[in-house]
């Protein structure tokens, strides 16, 4: 026995750590898809049970396609599965108070299911990310020792863990793009539906509706601020989230405005109309200067490229010139 322990090397004991490993994650999975199946079934026996009763009994519901039952049974247990780790002892490490509020901001259709699909993605990359780091190094020989072998599970670990973060906060910041491009049309859309006489519920109302495809994500905040004001907010509490939420002062500034005039009243449009001319003026020299800092690099771009070329052209006739004078002097 302990001559046989003295003839294993570091791949053996690395090989057979990572089947131990590989094992360890097979039986894992296998118990995961034997609950996942036992919900799903569940799920299609009570959904064919509702929609028999709805039919009143006259025919038994028609199952659904197997892709698309499939498909949507492993989408309703990877919800229930991230609801139980963000709501369990892990949801404090999954799901933070930050992580939560970008998810809240990303802007999906429905937060809840969307933190449960970052807990569970978050766990999952967690897990199966360092096993297949390890396993592609031991692969492809380039993990030699337990050191490397540590370094290659750290960083899988890593970016598993981070790289949910990584994708919903370049989500928020497009939509944060998105609304600093979308405000001016909304002040204007603003002012002139004030100016016909509309009230701010009413402005608000047809923004959401009529405008949602112009409007892509105000819109969609503006929605949730009328149905939280519906609910009993107050017009202030309702507009928090679309004032704080996109770190844009000039949002902030138009939500301060529609709270004010809600709760003083008085004339909108006079105020919106300036408001929106100073917009403007601010998008103006934020251009130039754009336009200003394209044409300092254009610079560099035009010395590199145009120069070499110029000083052919204008040059190359008179070295030519001196070339050949020079070849006939040393030819005599």
């Amino acid at each position: 026995m302990i001559e046989i322990l003295r003839s294993w090397n570091v791949s053996t004991v690395l090989a057979m750590a990572l089947l131990l490993i590989a094992a360890g994650m097979l039986t894992l999975g296998v118990g995961i898809l034997r609950r996942l199946r036992g919900q799903s079934r569940s799920l299609r026996i009570v959904d064919q049970a509702l929609a028999a009763r709805q039919m009143g009994g006259a025919a038994a519901a028609l199952p659904a396609q197997d892709g698309q039952g499939r498909f949507a049974a492993a989408a309703r247990a990877a919800d229930a599965f991230g609801k139980r780790l963000s709501e369990g002892r892990l949801a404090d490490t999954l799901l933070a108070a930050e992580d939560r509020k970008l998810v809240d901001m990303a802007g999906y259709a429905d937060a809840g299911v969307a933190r449960s699909r970052f807990a569970a993605i978050r766990f999952g990359l967690a897990l199966l990310l360092p096993a297949a780091v390890v396993a592609a190094g031991l692969r492809y020989g380039q993990i030699h020792s337990w050191m490397g072998m540590f370094v290659a599970v750290f960083f899988g670990f890593a970016i598993g863990y981070l790289l949910p973060k990584w994708i919903v906060r370049s989500r928020v910041a497009r939509r944060r793009r998105m609304a600093a491009d979308e405000l001016p049309l909304l002040i204007d859309l603003l002012r002139l539906l004030q100016g016909v006489g509309l009230s701010i519920d009413q402005s608000m109302q047809v923004l959401v509706t009529e405008f949602g495809q112009v409007l892509p994500v105000l819109s969609q905040e503006l929605r949730l601020a009328s149905e939280l004001y519906v609910r009993g907010r107050t017009r202030e509490q309702s507009l928090a989230r679309l004032a704080a939420g996109f770190d844009n002062d000039d949002l902030s500034a138009i939500c301060r405005l529609i709270a004010q005039v809600d709760q003083h009243g008085g004339a909108v449009q006079e105020p919106l109309n300036r408001f929106g001319e100073r917009l403007r003026e601010s998008r103006r020299l934020e251009l130039k200067e754009k336009v200003g800092k394209t044409t300092v690099k254009m610079t560099g771009v035009m010395i590199v490229t145009l120069l070499p070329a110029l000083l052919i052209i204008t040059g190359g006739a008179g070295f030519i010139a001196v070339i050949r004078a020079l070849s006939r002097m040393g030819g005599a």
